[in-house]
């Protein structure tokens, strides 16, 4: 209060005057005792020239106070002369609350030298009335490689783009009694890598829209399960590990989501990842245990799995890696992706049978990023 004061009332000169008068002393002789042009000091008396750290030194070596004391007046002057910015504040306050130069990056909002319109943008993606509204809690199932205790505003901004891509998508009616054979076609797909381009196209057929989505910064998420409504659900992905196991993972454990209906009325995290960030099983909610357990048995069959282990182990060629995968019509590397999860290799065995997937995926699928711009409002 007191920097305050002084800043709004009096200029730094001021305070030399009063100081010189205390003493008796003229101008003249504080310029001769700080070895200063005398109108060098009438220049900071009267205003006209700011008071450097060698001058703050020579006042405080002059006056007794200490070269701090003199700094933090001029600085305060200083300060007090300029209006503060409320500009500068709301942005801090976007900035902070949403991933704002991302969403500008991303095309998810426009960019305007117009606060107000950047304000009504945001407010208008995030679903707020007021700019203050804190950010929606937002209904899903999602895979993630942190354990959050509330949804960020990264991963929220990420699933509202979710939806409102997902909308866009023209779909049948959702029914249960369709999955079967969705699943049985989307197994025909698993073999090779260029397949996956038909899995867009397969999940519409049977009223499951699919996404791709790159991650902003921050959400570290691998993919959601979310309902626009009670017949139409849908399965998003963010391919941010570019391995067709982790594709393929990722996707069933969404679909069995889907299956039991989760993610409708709550979120649900799963932070178990495919790869070396792989976390144990325990303290899961029994959601992602049971939709683990589905996505595994989905990628391979289990007891065959079992029986391949017992029989080669611990010699897993790349010939009988090939040969398994053949015999279960199934690319190699989600071979090589369990036997990893299940530590029957290391990470750096078969690492090139892991095969990339995501530019097959994105080129049939309704994608936003690595360089597919879409307009904010489609």
């Amino acid at each position: 209060m007191t920097e305050r004061l002084a800043a709004e009332v009096f200029p730094p000169g001021e305070f030399i005057q009063d100081e010189l008068d205390a003493r008796g002393w003229a101008q003249a002789d504080l310029a001769e005792i700080m070895g200063r042009p005398p109108r060098v000091i009438n220049e900071i008396i009267a205003g006209k020239r700011g008071i450097s750290p060698e001058t703050a030194q020579g006042l405080g070596d002059a006056f007794g106070t200490g070269a701090q004391f003199w700094m933090n007046m001029e600085a305060a002057y200083q300060l007090s002369k300029i209006r503060s910015d409320d500009r500068v504040v709301r942005r801090a306050a976007l900035f902070e609350k949403v991933p704002l130069k991302e969403m500008l990056r991303r095309h998810w909002i426009e960019n305007s030298d117009n606060l107000d319109v950047v304000e009504k943008q945001v407010k208008t993606f995030f679903q707020l009335k007021s700019i203050e509204d804190p950010l929606p809690s937002l209904a899903h199932a999602a895979r993630k490689s942190a354990d959050y205790s509330e949804m960020t505003s990264a991963m929220c901004a990420w699933m509202l783009r979710v939806r409102q891509l997902a909308s866009t998508l023209k779909a049948p009616r959702f029914s249960e009694q369709g999955l079967e054979s969705c699943f049985a076609k989307l197994k025909q797909l698993m073999a090779n890598p260029e397949d996956a381009r038909h899995v867009q196209r397969v999940l519409l057929e049977h009223g499951i829209r699919f996404v791709v989505i790159e991650p902003l910064s921050g959400s570290k998420v691998d993919g959601a399960c979310l309902w626009l409504n009670k017949s139409s659900p849908v399965v998003a992905a963010s391919l941010r590990y570019d391995r067709i196991d982790a594709f393929w993972f990722t996707l069933w454990h969404e679909l069995g989501h889907i299956k039991n209906r989760d993610g409708m009325e709550t979120a649900i995290y799963d932070t178990d990842l495919v790869g070396e960030g792989a976390k144990s099983s325990a303290d899961k909610p029994p959601e992602e245990l049971a939709a683990d357990d589905f996505s595994t048995k989905s990628c391979i069959d289990q007891p065959e799995l079992q029986g391949f282990i017992a029989r080669v182990h611990p010699l897993y060629s790349k010939l009988k890696i090939m040969g398994f995968a053949a015999k279960l019509g199934v690319h190699p590397g989600i071979v090589v992706g369990q036997l990893q999860h299940r530590q029957k290799i290391p990470y750096s065995y078969h690492r090139e049978m892991l095969a990339r997937i995501r530019a097959t995926v994105t080129e049939t699928t309704l994608t936003d990023g690595w360089g597919h711009i879409l307009p904010n409002a489609i």
